[in-house]
Formats: structure tokens, sequence, C-alpha cells
């Protein structure tokens, strides 16, 4: 879908949950554990820097650009070694973006991490259903030339939300929503199949095994981020639990 997707879609519905497991989204909900209000925008650029330090903010830097001077970046692997700071500015060209592009409705960071957090949150809210509608966006990839690369993990962690929601009887469903809800509870092996996938090779080929491994920790976290003023922080009305499906 992208960010003018995201942009199309916000006033027609009243919750949009972006999901981007590998590893916007992820990296989300490690920052806000530890207490980080993340920023999202979508370009790791000189307007990047300047809009960091427009929020007195520190600056996310490419997965391999960290250092011991600055070591926050995309990795949630990194961002769990780093000193926690207030205020981050964490860009990606798809969930960041997406994020930062969804304005009017309330946006949610979600992942596998926190699938049934946040699906108990939504429905707790009363999301979900035809009067308070809302959108679960798999964020995807890019392929080299900017065009959207579908990626599993953001179906099955999209579709493990899905999964929560309707549980607590949300609906009815898109045939979307449905099918990325039949994919999640139809893999026996969620954490398998995550690192089997393309995304998954691609970063543990690229050294980054661990970022996946954080990833397909599923339900391990509580914490539903909210974008509020433009920072994701976590809901006060944290559901504490998970493990397993």
């Amino acid at each position: 879908m992208g960010p003018i997707g995201a942009r199309r879609l916000a006033p027609e519905v009243a919750c949009l949950v972006v999901v981007d497991v590998l590893s916007f989204t992820t990296s989300v909900t490690v920052a806000v554990e530890a207490g980080t209000r993340v920023f999202p925008y979508a370009w790791r650029d000189e307007t990047a820097a300047a809009f960091a330090r427009e929020k007195a903010a520190e600056l996310a830097v490419g997965r391999r650009a960290a250092t011991a001077a600055s070591p926050w970046s995309l990795s949630p692997a990194a961002l769990r070694r780093a000193p926690a700071v207030p205020r981050l500015v964490l860009p990606s060209p798809s969930g960041s973006a997406i994020s930062a592009a969804a304005g009017g409705s309330t946006v949610v960071a979600g992942c596998l991490r926190n699938a049934k957090a946040v699906g108990r949150w939504l429905a707790g809210h009363g999301y979900g259903t035809p009067e308070r509608p809302l959108a679960v966006i798999a964020a995807g990839e890019g392929w080299p030339d900017g065009s959207l690369r579908p990626a599993l993990e953001d179906l099955l962690g999209a579709g493990a939300i899905i999964a929560e929601l309707q549980s607590h009887g949300a609906g009815p469903l898109s045939p979307e929503a449905a099918a990325a809800r039949s994919a999640f509870v139809g893999t026996a092996d969620v954490a398998g199949a995550v690192a089997a996938c393309s995304s998954g090779i691609e970063l543990a080929e690229g050294g980054f095994a661990e970022d996946v491994a954080i990833a397909v920790e599923l339900n391990a976290s509580g914490v539903v981020p909210v974008l509020t003023e433009g920072t994701f922080d976590a809901s006060p009305e944290k559901w504490r639990g998970g493990g397993g499906r």
C-alpha cells in the first residue's frame, strides 16, 4: 500500500494498524518498552537530521552505520543494546513512512511481538466494527526500483493481530483480512517461516539474524505503541502477558 495508500485510507477508517515486522514496528516496540518516544520519518537523509534537531531527539542511522557514538538504528537488537533515550527519530521507507503519512486517524504500531496486546487493545476500544472500522496495513518491502515487494512476515503479523481481534468479537472481516488471518492460523511454525522467508534470509545473510530472532518473539510484549502528536508512545492501558499463540 505504501504512504500514498495510507493517506487515502486514513480518512475512511477510525484506526490504522501498521505492521512492519522486519523491522520498523518491531523496533518501535523495543524502543517504547525502554521508555523512548519514537518519531516516524520517511527518509534517512539531511532532512531527517534537521527533523531530529527540531524535536530534540536522537536520530537512528542505518543498520551498518551504527557506532559507539551513534548506536541507535532500525535494528531491534541494536536498540536493545543502546542506551535508552527520551526521544528517537526512526526513519524507514516502509513502516515509518506509512505511519508518518497516515494522519487523520489513530495509528498503532503492530508486529508479532505485540500482536495479542494490540488485538485486545483494539477490541477494548471498539475498533474493528462497522461503527469504528480499521485497516491493518502489511507494509511490505521495496524493490530497488522503489516498487512494493510483498512480505510474508508482514502478512503473518497482520494475520496475528486480526486473529486476536476477531476472537474478541470484531468483524465482519474483509476478504483480505480473512486471508491474512488464515495465513497466520494455518502456519504451524511462524518463527521458522519468518526466518526462512526472503526478508529473514536477507537479514541473516547480512549479519542481522538477531533482528529476526527478536521479531519472532510472538506475543512477548504487552506494549501498544500509539501515535500521538507525531510520536509513538505506549498506550497507558497495557495488556501484560504473552507467550504462545
